[in-house]
């Protein structure tokens, strides 16, 4: 499948915008337009004419169907008819040095050969100038199955943290298989009353995208305590996990948006273009679970997302199946670009000249949906985790292989809606 630039703007929005028009259908045959934005354009602001003529059969509305509508939004990265409106971010203060953070057992058990990269994960977030403290399920020989403890205990700890005003932060230890089992058991408004950080990838995705659907949190997809702050971490040069414990202080401290993140030489521009939206995302797996239950993002809520995702285990058959749930569920209609995790442990994508490749898996299965994809970006199970902050703005330019936040995640003490603690009952 060929790249495909950002086009020249065949026409502009009132904010200067490339958009892309789409059509798609609701489920009573009413047709819908879609706006999403494409790119920055140095151009000088121009009234909206009408849209051009869809550019394929996929965009094409339906001959039994009505006239469609378009019109021009300004400030925002999408429009619909009859869209549900996103949530109002839920931003938690930002972190201060001395602020306590809590490493707790959110899934998976702490083995005892895993217990000296716990230390350097403590370590490190010393470092950074916080305090840190284990959370009691969080011993080594404690479990339950496969989990750190059963799904009512550790809901009960988490909630315990969520409402305890002395807590700022939460990092998970591990991932594992066990955030489905407590969902519905999660306290939501302590999250509400008093948001904090909480920090991790694998099935913690799983917490980022539900907290997200249920209260509006920015979840922070980084990495987990053991495997790592306190392993991959530990193989890197001390200049990188330099740039990563100022990269990790600033997403968690910081009220300005940090702009572009970190590129190293690997990324891959799959299909060229550029987007603005909100950050969403996880491990791939995760996302797809999370749509099938109560806790599911609304649809509307893609309208003009940059979709972020990565892989670990399985097979690349998996992946494609995964890719085709979110093309049947509307997802990948809705979406303005897609960011693609480093895969990892994944059987038939392990050697280079492995076929299909995960680039091709990506490209057949969006077809010609003309929208920018960034591949091989350092978040998951492969190494060291660029921080994505779920539901923050940002900007993706594949073909310049950059992705910036373009809004802090976090918010001042002290400001309205910051998370500022509760005073203590």
């Amino acid at each position: 499948m060929p790249s495909r630039p950002c086009h020249p703007t065949p026409w502009l929005g009132s904010v200067g915008a490339c958009v892309r028009w789409g059509v798609r259908w609701s489920a009573a045959g009413q047709s819908v337009v879609t706006l999403v934005r494409k790119s920055r354009c140095p151009l000088s602001l121009a009234p909206c004419p009408s849209p051009p003529a869809p550019r394929s059969s996929l965009l094409a509305p339906r001959p039994s169907a009505g006239k469609c509508v378009a019109w021009c939004r300004g400030g925002g990265d999408t429009a619909s008819v009859n869209g549900a409106a996103l949530p109002q971010l839920l931003r938690p203060r930002a972190l201060r040095p001395g602020d306590l953070v809590v490493i707790a057992s959110l899934s998976g058990p702490l083995h005892v050969r895993y217990e000296p990269d716990l230390e350097l994960a403590v370590a490190e977030l010393e470092g950074m100038g916080f305090r840190v403290r284990r959370a009691p399920l969080l011993e080594v020989g404690r479990g339950r199955w496969w989990s750190g403890a059963t799904p009512g205990e550790i809901a009960e700890e988490l909630n315990g943290l969520l409402r305890d005003p002395e807590v700022r932060a939460i990092i998970a230890h591990d991932g594992g298989q066990t955030a489905l089992g407590y969902l519905d058991l999660i306290d939501v408004e302590a999250i509400k009353a008093d948001p904090k950080p909480i920090l991790g990838y694998s099935d913690i995705s799983l917490l980022h995208l539900v907290l997200y659907a249920r209260t509006g949190l920015v979840g922070f997809h980084a990495d987990l305590a053991t495997p790592g702050l306190g392993g991959y971490w530990q193989r890197v040069s001390e200049g990188h996990r330099a740039e990563l414990r100022e990269l990790y202080k600033k997403v968690l401290s910081g009220t300005e948006a940090i702009g572009e993140l970190p590129a190293s030489g690997e990324w891959e521009c799959w299909r060229e273009g550029r987007a603005e939206g909100r950050l969403i995302g996880g491990v791939i797996n995760r996302i797809v679970l999370a749509q099938a239950t109560s806790y599911a993002l609304p649809r509307e809520w893609f309208d003009g997302a940059v979709l972020f995702w990565e892989e670990m285990g399985g097979q690349a058959a998996y992946v494609w199946s995964y890719l085709q749930v979110m093309r049947h569920a509307g997802i990948l209609d809705r979406i303005a670009g897609m960011v693609v995790g480093v895969p990892h442990a994944i059987e038939g994508l392990e050697t280079p000249d492995a076929s299909p490749t995960l680039k091709e898996i990506v490209l057949d299965v969006l077809g010609d949906r003309d929208i920018p994809v960034l591949g091989n970006i350092e978040i998951g199970h492969a190494g060291p985790n660029l921080p994505m902050p779920v539901g923050i703005r940002v900007a993706l330019d594949a073909e310049q292989r950059t992705l910036s936040l373009l809004e802090a995640a976090v918010v001042p003490g002290g400001a309205p809606g910051s998370g500022a603690p509760r005073p203590a009952q």
